[in-house]
């Protein structure tokens, strides 16, 4: 099957075009955001390959993946045709959320794809047909050392995003515990910064420190955080949104009570033999619902009916 997918979430995209397909990824003069071809900073295969935007109509597409609503009219418009295709949602909803509703609520042709099933109970789905296909990530391995006596959050823009991120609890955890924080435009913050790695160089970092802190609010589940418990990491993260369902007890520490869960990050940075043995926890529960193969079996059973 041949599939035209946009490259705009890296980490779900670096999951998807590892299946049995080939995938096609647009690319605009500048690599701007209606055509950034294929990713730097994650190994993608060789059948996810990019193709300039006014080449797109002389390929045969199969189905097209659209993830913003614009996609459809520029679908249309690139491929000079109608293809079946499916929508992905990867946000939680914004605004007035317990009203809000998807720009694809009122159609009942595109199915309409949620990452997380918070995300398919929050929004207002309209007549749209919805799935829920979870995320899947390829696995890094056991990398955990935990040799760092460090928490390691990953957050890409933390100053814009503040609220959603949780950016502004960092300093109450940052006094219990010091912290590194990895991902796009994070310099200038008042912690150790890694920014803009490539993924491999991000997981071998990360996995040094001795547990991982998700203080995201609202996210439909940050895949950062799969990601650290595949790495054998034990988690400390807000009790919001899917994470609820992704981390067991026995992997780490929810809680919406910030004291529990700086008194939680600065435990497990104290007790190096606790820390990793809840890190194993955290992986094997992450490969059991987040695996790759999974993830490939749902989203091939799904392509081949549409």
């Amino acid at each position: 099957m041949r599939i035209l997918v946009w490259h705009v979430h890296g980490s779900w995209t670096s999951a998807f075009v590892r299946g049995g397909h080939d995938y096609l990824l647009p690319l605009v003069p500048g690599r701007g955001p209606d055509g950034r071809g294929r990713a730097e900073t994650y190994d993608w295969p060789g059948n996810a390959r990019e193709v300039p935007w006014d080449r797109l109509r002389h390929e045969q597409v199969d189905v097209v993946v659209h993830q913003r609503p614009h996609e459809l009219d520029l679908a249309r418009e690139w491929l000079g045709r109608r293809v079946p295709g499916v929508y992905v949602e990867h946000n939680t909803p914004k605004g007035d959320v317990p009203a809000t509703r998807h720009p694809l609520a009122g159609r009942d042709d595109v199915t309409l794809v949620h990452v997380t099933h918070f995300n398919e109970l929050f929004w207002d789905n309209g007549r749209a047909p919805t799935r829920v296909i979870e995320h899947g990530v390829p696995d890094p391995g056991h990398l955990y050392t935990g040799e760092l006596p460090r928490a390691g959050v990953v957050v890409n823009e933390p100053v814009r995003r503040t609220r959603v991120a949780g950016t502004d609890l960092l300093p109450r955890f940052h006094a219990r515990a010091p912290l590194d924080v990895f991902g796009m435009k994070v310099e200038g913050l008042p912690y150790g910064t890694f920014e803009d790695l490539p993924q491999h160089v991000m997981h071998a970092e990360l996995a040094r420190r001795r547990v991982y802190l998700h203080p995201y609010r609202w996210t439909s589940l940050g895949l950062a955080l799969i990601e650290a418990m595949t790495l054998g990491m034990p988690v400390v993260a807000l009790a919001a949104t899917e994470a609820v369902e992704a981390v067991p007890p026995e992997a780490g520490v929810l809680s919406t009570r910030v004291d529990v869960l700086a008194d939680a990050l600065a435990a497990f940075v104290a007790d190096p033999e606790r820390a990793a043995q809840a890190g194993k926890a955290a992986r094997t529960a992450a490969l059991a619902r987040y695996g790759l193969d999974r993830f490939l079996r749902d989203w091939d059973a799904l392509l081949a009916e549409v």
